[in-house]
Parts: structure tokens; C-alpha cells; sequence
């Protein structure tokens, strides 16, 4: 009764900052190392700068600048005009210079942009999702751990990923429930991949942490979230943990808190910083982020179509339900695969279809993306083409689609070699419908006045064939012979 009463009671508010790499980028924020890290030995892409070694001068990435522009403008933000990059100090081992070049919001500086806002739709109603800032930092190194982090003996430090692009997009704390941070992560995720500037699908590429609290507690910091159903899963315990020490009486203190996605638990690691603990002072190496109302324009002017405006144009250029779009657009690789799957075939309602339920659902099984798919558009509109002819029912398709998801091979390699082509033959089925017949004879007598038992015995056909008879036929044949029975054939 107290857990529920609890659930009653505590309001629950969760902000979230995310941390996007800037995957598009060919070098590290502030020096020429090669971000293109990940298939590399560790501490193999460093150099004085990205080390801090003494005498060594950051130079910005001018293209960093740019992509934050356009993120900054596709979520409605307020561009500053004039920042500076400032100094987080803290001393911890992802970190080689014991700085990080970030930005500031307090004091009188300004990070890069503000005020913006995204609009999701989760549990049935939409709901505006307030930015509140958007900073240029860079990214630290990568800690490992052998085991788990509260138990192993030691841990490993990979630096190559110290000084890679990142934005820090910072909401609101105005998300209410774990359903509505992953809808909106899943959208944030959608616009930086159409605006090209973050490839979230790559390792490591779009982190989160999670701040949450209840009505009459602390608020509670978990780091490092790195995917979707993980943000999910992390802050349903963290409430769940939350509300029954609530419940108990005790308080919740302030802290920063560990994901173990091994054993879905949150882990104390600190007490939560302020703002004081990292002694936050300009970086005097960078010059001022200078930005003109001409620059703006013309980054404004070279923007691509985002996924609001795309699943608009789904709506009306192929005819699909609102649903659908907003499904289709939720991935920029999940939307170009539905459009080159639409130019190869003239229904795109029947793509939008085998696409959001079976593909994805055999995708989601084998853990796998859809820019990761063996499935291609050409394979899959040809697994469609078979249906169309009548080589294969719909029922055999799903079957074949599984198949391909998880080779790789073409639908009518399958087809043939699995001996799966539809049996069309009226010869065929009659008899397959004499023998199903002749083996039920009750279901026959109730099917003469039973519509349910109809569907019986055309399912007992499906059933001998493994799905490959016509169901268009066998239901006529089905009929015809009932027909025949009560002499008004």
C-alpha cells in the first residue's frame, strides 16, 4: 500500500543532458587528431594538444560551429551571437588535462544557444519539450572497467576519444515519465541524423545523463546512459528506488549515480558537484565564437528537410496515415528506406506496412539497425513483387522476410530452395479440402450453419500446407463443396 500511495503522491520530473558527438567531423574539436576512432588500438589518437601538454594552443573546429548552427536552428533556439569557451576544472582520469574546454551559463557568460523546443507525442498526447541550452565541448576519454564499476581492481583509460566534438543539449526538467525520455531522445536522435551532423547508430555517439526527482526528495544525477531502452529501463528503477525509500521515510540525498545495465541497478558513485566545485574561468587560448546575421542565413539556407516537414510530405506524396510518418521518420535510415523501397514499387502503403511490422519486429530480434540490415530496398520490394504475382501468399512472406533478415539472401533463392512457392493448382486444393473434410466431419456439419467453422476448416488446409495454398481459393473451394452439402450448389 505505501509503494501505491507513493505512486500517487510523488510528482516525478526528469531533465535530461545529452551528449551528441559530431560524427561528421573529420578532426577533434580543437586539434588535427583524426576523429575516426572507434576500429583503432587504444591511446593511438593523441597528440599535444588534446593532452594539454605545456606550450601546446587549441584552434576550433570551424566546422563544429557550423553543425551547432543548424542544430541550434532545427530546435527553435536562440542563437548568442558572441560566446567564449571556458575552463570546467576537475581532476578525473578520463580527462588528461584535468580541464575540459566547455562553455558557461552563469556569471554573465552564455553557451552557445537557448530557449529551444522540441515537440514529441508519447502516451497518447503531445507534449513540448523545452531546451534550455545547447553548448560546444569537447568529449573526454573513454574509462573500462573489468567487471563492474563498483567491484573491479583496476581501470583502463582509452584517450582517443578525449577532445572529439560534442554539443551538450540540456532540457528542461519537464519530462514526466521514462516512456517520454526515450520518445523524445528517439526524435532528437532523428533531427541530428537528418541534419547529417551525428550518426547516433555509432558507439558511443549520443550519451545521456539523467537528472531526476520526486515531490519531497533530491535531485538525483545517473551518468552516462547510452541507449534508448537503457534511459528507459535506468529511470524506471532510479524512480522505483526513489519513491520506496520515500516511502519509507528516508531522504533522498543529492548524488550522481552509475548505470550497471548488466544488472539494471543503479550504483552511488559521488555526491552531486555545484557549479563552485568545477572553479568554471574563460579559456584565454580560444578567441570569442563570433557569429553574423549573413552566417546564420546562409547555414539556415543549406538546412535539409527535417522530420516534422518529412513525414508531412509522407502524408500527402504517398498517401500514408499520420501514425505511419511519424513511425517512418522517426529514423532518417528507416525514411530513406521506405522512399527508395516507394520508388521501386507503386504501393507505399503496403511498404509503410511490412516495413513498421515485420521488418522491424525481426530487426528489433536480431539487435540489429536498419542501416545494419542484410535487407535491402530491392529485396524487399522483390519479396513483394512475389506476392503480388501470386508466387508466394502473404502468410509464406513473413517467413521469407525472417529468412532474409538473417542471411542476407534474396526471396527467391529462399523461395525455391525451402520449396515454399504457393500451391495454386484448384486440382491441389480441392483435394487437400476432400481429405480435411473427410477428416472433421463435425466442424463440416457446424460449418453449415457456423461461419467460425468455415474459418476452421480453411485453416485446417493452411495448417496441411504450411501456409502455401491460396487462401483466396481454398476459401472458395471451402464454400463451394459446403454448398454442394445443403444442395445449392
Amino acid at each position: 500500500m505505501a509503494d501505491v500511495k507513493a505512486t500517487m503522491e510523488h510528482e516525478v520530473k526528469i531533465g535530461l543532458e545529452i551528449h551528441c558527438q559530431l560524427t561528421n567531423l573529420k578532426t577533434k574539436l580543437f586539434c588535427g587528431c583524426s576523429a575516426d576512432y572507434r576500429k583503432d588500438p587504444p591511446n593511438t589518437h593523441l597528440c599535444p594538444v588534446c593532452l594539454g601538454l605545456p606550450g601546446s594552443l587549441p584552434v576550433l573546429n570551424a566546422s563544429a560551429v557550423e553543425d551547432a548552427t543548424m542544430v541550434a536552428l532545427a530546435l527553435g533556439c536562440e542563437i548568442q551571437k558572441l560566446n567564449y569557451s571556458y575552463r570546467k576544472n576537475y581532476y578525473y582520469p578520463d580527462m588528461p588535462k584535468n580541464f575540459q574546454i566547455s562553455q558557461y551559463d552563469r556569471a554573465g557568460a552564455v553557451p552557445f544557444a537557448v530557449k529551444g523546443k522540441v515537440i514529441i507525442r508519447a502516451e497518447d498526447a503531445s507534449k513540448d519539450i523545452h531546451i534550455t541550452r545547447i553548448q560546444i565541448e569537447e568529449d573526454p576519454g573513454k574509462l573500462s572497467y573489468l567487471g563492474t564499476i563498483d567491484t573491479s581492481p583496476y581501470t583502463l583509460v582509452d584517450y582517443n576519444r578525449a577532445g572529439i566534438g560534442l554539443l551538450e543539449i540540456v532540457t528542461e526538467p519537464v519530462l514526466e515519465s521514462p516512456q517520454q525520455a526515450r520518445v523524445f531522445l528517439q526524435k532528437l536522435r532523428s533531427i541530428l541524423e537528418h541534419l547529417g551532423v551525428s550518426d547516433g547508430g555509432l558507439e558511443g555517439a549520443m550519451r545521456c545523463d539523467a537528472n531526476i526527482s520526486l515531490a519531497g526528495g533530491k535531485r538525483v544525477e545517473v551518468k552516462n546512459i547510452s541507449s534508448f531502452k537503457e534511459v528507459e529501463r535506468a529511470l524506471s528503477f532510479e524512480i522505483s528506488r526513489q519513491r520506496s525509500l520515500l516511502a519509507k521515510g528516508v531522504s533522498i540525498s543529492m548524488e550522481t549515480r552509475h548505470w550497471d545495465d548488466v544488472r539494471r541497478v543503479t550504483v552511488s558513485l559521488r555526491t552531486k558537484e555545484e557549479e563552485h566545485d568545477y572553479r568554471y574561468f574563460p579559456e584565454a587560448d580560444l578567441v570569442p565564437i563570433s557569429l553574423t546575421e549573413e552566417y546564420l542565413e546562409a547555414i539556415r539556407a543549406k538546412m535539409p528537410e527535417l522530420p516534422d516537414a518529412r513525414a508531412e510530405r509522407f502524408i500527402k506524396q504517398y498517401g500514408l496515415p499520420e501514425y505511419d510518418a511519424g513511425v517512418l521518420t522517426g529514423e532518417k535510415g528507416l525514411a530513406d528506406f521506405f522512399e527508395e523501397c516507394a520508388r521501386l514499387y507503386e504501393r507505399p502503403k503496403e511498404v509503410s506496412n511490412w516495413i513498421m511490422t515485420d521488418l522491424l519486429r525481426w530487426l528489433h530480434e536480431e539487435d540489429v539497425e536498419i542501416g545494419e540490415s542484410k535487407v535491402l530496398p530491392a529485396g524487399l520490394v522483390e519479396m513483394l513483387r512475389l506476392i503480388g504475382d501470386g508466387t508466394i501468399s502473404g502468410k509464406i512472406a513473413k517467413t521469407v522476410l525472417r529468412e532474409m533478415v538473417k542471411t542476407g539472401r534474396g526471396p527467391r533463392e529462399i523461395v525455391e530452395e525451402r520449396g515454399l512457392l504457393r500451391i495454386a493448382s484448384e486440382k491441389q486444393v480441392r483435394a487437400l479440402v476432400d481429405r480435411v473434410f473427410e477428416e472433421n466431419p463435425k466442424a463440416v456439419q457446424d460449418a453449415l450453419t457456423d461461419e467460425k467453422a468455415v474459418h476452421f476448416l480453411v485453416g485446417q488446409v493452411m495448417r496441411l500446407t504450411k501456409g502455401k495454398a491460396d487462401p483466396e481459393l481454398t476459401n472458395r473451394i471451402v464454400r463451394r463443396k459446403l454448398a454442394e452439402r445443403t444442395g445449392k450448389a
